[in-house]
Order: structure tokens, then C-alpha cells, then sequence
């Protein structure tokens, strides 16, 4: 059960933890660095290559494993069209191009454009990537790192980091969202048994 050392510790013991062994793993290290000097307004690097590498760490499987991408968030409402965000896109994959993993570059302020024909029902309309976070299918999934003006690892975790400390996948009913939850469980779970899924 070592896996379980940080589950159910004080918030600032998991906030310590989560950041030394994300700063550590040497993929996330170089996205973070490569995200800092592409300098988009309220960038983010969001989600699962974040809590899988604390769970890779914590169950002694090796880095990047079980990881598709790195999920990298912005917010600017300055230009909303598609190939403004496009663009970004672009100029993106050039920068990270030396990165082991591809990095999904999306801007927060239009996901409430394409979100309906994708997902087939509405989506607010975010106000800052943050915002974006907390509307995650499930509140484990929740956490997002960025370098502060100073240079210091920032973290937004909205719903806190025990769920992550204890391998537990909890759903976030902000929206109706029930499907992703569970196809990210199930998938989870196959890479990582000791994972357990609340139900919806």
C-alpha cells in the first residue's frame, strides 16, 4: 500500500509532493520549460500527463508510461476565430517538436463554440483556463501546472490532489459528463489496478 503515503494528508503535504515529482520527471520538466517560453496568455499544462506521472512515481512504473499527450490550455478572447486558434496551433507544434510526447494546444475561450456539435449539449463559457479545470468529467482529473511571473511552479486543483494521492476517480457532476467519466476510468484502470471509479 505505499502507493497510498500521501492519500489523506494535509492539502499543503500532497501540494509539496505533487510539485516535487512533477518538477522531477524529466518529459514534464522540458514541456513546462518549452510552455514557459512560448509564453501564451493564461497558459496551463493540464490533466493526465500530470496525475499519471504522479501515479507512474507512486506505483514504480517508468515515465511517460500509460501517457497519450500533454494537454496544453490558453485563454485569449482577443480573436476567437478558428484559424487564430489554428495558428497557435501551429506555431505550437513547431516549438515542442523536440518533445518525446505531442502537445494539444487549445484555447479556453472558444470551447463554448465547437463544444455543442461536438459533444451534442452546451457548454459555458469560460472565463480563464482555470475555469476550464473545473469543468472537468471528473474532479481527479482537475489539476493544472504553470510557471508564476517569479518562476515558480504554480498548481490549480480546484477540487484538491487527495482523489490523485488515492488512486481514486471521482466524478464531477458540473456537467453531464457521465460517459467521459467512465470511458476515462475504465482506461485508467487498465493501466493502473490499483485505481478505483465512484460510479456516476
Amino acid at each position: 500500500m505505499d502507493h497510498l503515503r500521501y492519500s489523506g494528508l494535509p492539502f499543503e503535504a500532497q501540494r509539496a509532493a505533487f510539485l516535487d515529482i512533477v518538477s522531477r520527471d524529466a518529459m514534464l520538466s522540458d514541456a513546462l520549460g518549452l510552455a514557459r517560453r512560448l509564453a501564451l496568455p493564461d497558459w496551463l499544462l493540464v490533466s493526465g500527463a500530470l496525475y499519471n506521472t504522479v501515479w507512474n512515481e507512486l506505483t514504480g512504473k517508468p515515465s511517460g508510461y500509460g501517457i497519450k499527450d500533454v494537454d496544453l490550455f490558453y485563454f485569449d478572447e482577443s480573436d476567437l476565430s478558428y484559424e487564430a486558434e489554428d495558428g497557435v496551433i501551429r506555431r505550437a507544434a513547431k516549438h515542442f517538436e523536440g518533445l518525446t510526447l505531442p502537445v494539444e494546444v487549445r484555447n479556453q475561450a472558444r470551447v463554448h463554440l465547437w463544444y455543442p456539435l461536438k459533444f451534442g449539449q452546451p457548454c459555458p463559457r469560460y472565463t480563464s483556463s482555470s475555469d476550464s479545470v473545473r469543468h472537468f468529467a471528473s474532479k481527479t482529473h482537475a489539476v493544472g501546472v504553470r510557471f508564476d511571473a517569479a518562476g515558480q511552479l504554480e498548481l490549480v486543483a480546484p477540487f484538491g490532489l487527495d482523489d490523485i494521492f488515492s488512486f481514486r476517480i471521482t466524478p464531477n457532476r458540473v456537467m453531464d459528463n457521465r460517459q467521459t467519466h467512465e470511458a476515462k476510468g475504465a482506461r485508467a484502470k487498465g493501466n493502473w489496478p490499483e485505481i478505483s471509479v465512484v460510479p456516476w
